[in-house]
């Protein structure tokens, strides 16, 4: 471990790209290796297991070499934190003889009791309850914690309404060309939209799956297309890719409907 945070040091002395970073910049990489080791886990491989937690090792090991540099904490800090809490949250083990016999579900219990001692004093608000997580996971919670008391539109034109209004507002920054506001725009568009989807019962992150994954499937298969006709997808023309798009589309859609009317025959069968 030694080893990793000198390198680490070494990094913020000599490398320009290091040097240049910051909390703020690295958190959208914290993120994203956080999502690696769930496809890795998933995949089942564990050398890239391996590697993806080496990964995420790295981002809480950079940022505490840059808070260290503050005067804030420092790596080893932020293991006694963490250790102090396991400790703290599990008196069943390491106290095991005040806590005998305690069933998964007292645990739980036990686990909330002292998450919440730990909370007194502290100020609290009601969206405090809503975990940080994706962004779109995250924007869907905390408006289903307000809708709780009231604070929502009564129908879904309502918040489709809004979505229009955002949009507008978005175009309006859009002709500014000041791109702080753009942002603050494009934010609230997104908002809204998450609640229009909300409103329909639409999970706005399994629905933007779902997107990603049909781009994906047919991007491959528009490469794989310009493969079998001698072409270099980096050199075609939009109008060429558009081709190639549409191609892979039908094809798609195809093979849907073939799979469809196969499950649907075996169906009759069984039947």
């Amino acid at each position: 471990m030694e080893q990793l945070l000198s390198i680490m040091r070494e990094l913020r002395e000599k490398c320009p790209w290091d040097q240049q970073q910051t909390p703020e910049s690295l958190t959208r990489y914290a993120i994203e290796e956080a999502y690696e080791v769930e496809e890795a886990v998933r995949s089942g491989k564990t050398e890239d297991v391996r590697d993806e937690l080496g990964d995420l090792l790295l981002q809480v090991v950079f940022q505490s070499q840059m808070y260290s540099e503050q005067g804030a904490f420092n790596f080893q800090d932020v293991v006694q934190a963490i250790s102090d809490k396991l400790i703290r949250r599990h008196p069943h083990v390491f106290q095991a003889e005040q806590f005998s016999k305690l069933s998964s579900e007292d645990v739980a219990i036990l686990w909330k009791k002292i998450k919440a001692q730990e909370k007194q004093g502290k100020p609290c608000a009601r969206l405090d309850d809503v975990k940080h997580a994706p962004a779109l996971v995250q924007a869907e919670e905390i408006q289903k914690n307000v809708a709780k008391i009231g604070f929502d539109f009564p129908d879904v034109d309502g918040a489709f309404g809004k979505l229009e209004e955002e949009l507008g507002e978005f175009k309006e920054a859009m002709v500014g060309q000041k791109s702080d506001e753009i942002l603050e725009e494009f934010g609230d568009c997104l908002f809204s939209l998450v609640n229009v989807g909300r409103k329909l019962g639409i999970s706005s992150e399994m629905a933007l799956l779902g997107t990603i994954h049909k781009f994906r499937t047919r991007f491959a298969l528009m490469e794989h297309q310009a493969i079998q006709q001698n072409l270099n997808i980096e050199d075609l023309s939009l109008t060429e890719l558009d081709q190639l798009w549409e191609q892979a589309k039908q094809e798609l859609k195809q093979r849907a409907t073939h799979e469809n009317n196969k499950n649907s025959v075996n169906q009759q069968r069984a039947d």
